[in-house]
């Protein structure tokens, strides 16, 4: 508490709850001359964080609830009979070099062990991935843009 020699007018105290509002401070007392005590409480503020353990609101861990269609039936697993091509690292599947470009490969294709058959980009840089297998191209499990995951199957070889 500070002796200041504090006139009490209504404008004066409006100053001083306009400093605890703009400091965001919990409370300001002062004392005039006249022994008359005046204390200014702000808005509580909550309790900072433990050290160590950061500010997560408690919503951000709650589960996300799955949407349910009645109307489409569950559908089959997908044959992935044959040879399964995998993601080699996640990322985002390109089926092209560029969005001008075709595909390095259709179904239908013939490719040999070597031959790009798609670029996975991942932290900005691209990858172009060869086969380590020769085939047909029987399916195409993602589309061009699609996120992947490490080891998720991109294409099936016959």
């Amino acid at each position: 508490m500070s002796k200041l020699g504090f006139d009490f007018t209504f404008e004066s105290i409006e100053k001083l709850a306009d400093i605890v509002n703009d400091k965001e401070l919990s409370e300001i007392s002062v004392e005039g001359e006249n022994g008359i005590k005046l204390t200014i409480k702000g808005k509580e503020l909550p309790p900072p964080p433990p050290m160590g353990m950061p500010a997560i609101p408690p919503q951000a861990f709650a589960p996300v609830p799955q949407a349910v269609s009645a109307e489409k039936p569950a559908e089959a697993a997908p044959d992935h009979s044959g040879k399964e091509v995998k993601a080699p690292i996640v990322g985002t599947f390109y089926s092209a070099p560029s969005p001008d470009s075709k595909p390095f490969v259709s179904v239908g294709d013939t490719i040999h062990k070597g031959d790009t058959i798609f670029i996975i980009e991942s932290m900005k840089v691209m990858s172009e991935v060869q086969s380590e297998l020769d085939g047909v191209v029987k399916e195409i499990c993602v589309s061009n843009g699609d996120p992947v995951e490490y080891d998720q199957t991109v294409m099936i070889l016959e």
